[in-house]
């Protein structure tokens, strides 16, 4: 697995004490500077001493030179010291930056032996296919690498290919007693959109919640991860947009059948009602890449990344804003039905898809006509 090889070889110097006097950890995947962390304080930190041992810093807050004056300076109660280092940005903004860079290469040729420097550069994103790089993480990671790669040995963090991500999951469960079924696997990775973090974290829930059955399937993901039941609704609202009734009642259909079932009826709503209002958002402000969405977008009311593209193609099938406010309506019509404990959950949200599904024009008259006295 490729993406694991950058990572495991650091881990694999820690372990033998063969390390360069400084390193860089670059890219901005959490589960691997996670796993890389881990391995230096097992291996070179002790537990009672970690005090004085490790000391963390941020180059935004602390001056380069002064933490390289605490690397060169022996510990009286440590017999190794690491010093991690973040804010790597700082060294790449306005103004000359060389005295700085001068002062890593001369400690870097006269290192303190029992000093460890760990620069964290997580401001750059590194693609699984380092072809589609965006063009500025591209600029940031070239000038990282002529300047500190110079000096440090570089650790690329980049993004893990799905299938490689696949393969992690089902072999990580497997040395826990856990048989994870393929599509289970591919569901978990696809759902989160292959951010490893959170496929680990996931599955580590979901190992704990098969218990004794030791075995983890495509409906224990769709019951147990969240980033799944979107995943479910977004199927929904594409059906839903298409104004494929048959679909939209088939998925809606699946979601009623799993989990929770009717019981998180107003769940499901206010997950509708929140993706309907995300295409209002992209409709007004004529968003038509993924680049644009997460600007226009703001932060706890963003998509997830393998929405994004299916939210942009569900957006673009309404004509105008009156269709998108209508579908609100109607949510906030079926929100009222719910709580006001009907006897089917089921037939109001049967009744509400197939009202999205109509022309508005149709849907309306139904509308009415359902609340006409008898």
């Amino acid at each position: 697995m490729r993406a694991f090889a950058a990572a495991e070889k650091f881990v694999t110097d820690v372990k033998r004490r063969k390390l360069k006097p400084a390193y860089l950890l670059a890219g901005d995947e959490a589960f691997f500077r996670k796993h890389c962390r881990e391995a230096v304080l097992k291996h070179l930190v002790q537990p009672e001493l970690r005090d004085f041992s490790l000391h963390e810093f941020d180059l935004a807050e602390t001056p380069l030179i002064e933490i390289l004056d605490a690397a060169r300076t022996p510990s009286l109660m440590a017999p190794f010291q690491v010093f991690f280092i973040r804010g790597v940005k700082a060294l790449y903004t306005r103004g000359s930056h060389d005295a700085e860079f001068k002062a890593i290469e001369d400690y870097v040729a006269n290192p303190n032996p029992d000093a460890l420097l760990i620069f964290v550069a997580d401001h750059i994103n590194i693609p699984a296919d380092v072809r589609r790089m965006e063009l500025t993480d591209r600029d940031r990671y070239e000038r990282i690498r002529e300047t500190l790669g110079q000096y440090c040995g570089i650790v690329e963090l980049a993004r893990v290919e799905e299938g490689d991500a696949v393969r992690w999951a089902i072999e990580t469960a497997a040395s826990e007693g856990v048989k994870v079924d393929n599509d289970a696997a591919r569901e978990l990775v696809d759902a989160l959109g292959g951010d490893m973090m959170l496929v680990a974290n996931e599955l580590e829930k979901l190992i704990l919640y098969v218990g004794e059955k030791k075995r983890i399937s495509l409906g224990d993901v769709e019951s147990m991860v969240l980033a799944a039941k979107q995943r479910s609704l977004y199927d929904l609202t594409d059906a839903v947009s298409a104004k494929d009734r048959v679909r939209a009642l088939g998925v809606l259909e699946a979601i009623l059948s799993s989990g929770e079932g009717e019981e998180a009826a107003i769940g499901h709503l206010y997950m509708l009602a929140k993706t309907f209002r995300q295409m209002l958002v992209i409709f007004e402000k004529r968003v038509r890449d993924s680049r644009a969405l997460w600007q226009a977008l703001w932060q706890g009311f963003r998509v997830p990344p393998f929405a994004a593209e299916g939210i942009l193609r569900q957006a673009r099938r309404y004509k105008s804003r009156r269709e998108l406010t209508r579908a609100l309506r109607l949510i906030a019509r079926a929100d009222l039905d719910l709580r006001s404990n009907p006897p089917s959950k089921r037939l109001i949200l049967e009744r509400l898809v197939l009202d999205l599904c109509a022309e508005p024009h149709a849907a309306e008259a139904s509308w009415e006509q359902q609340q006409l006295p008898v």
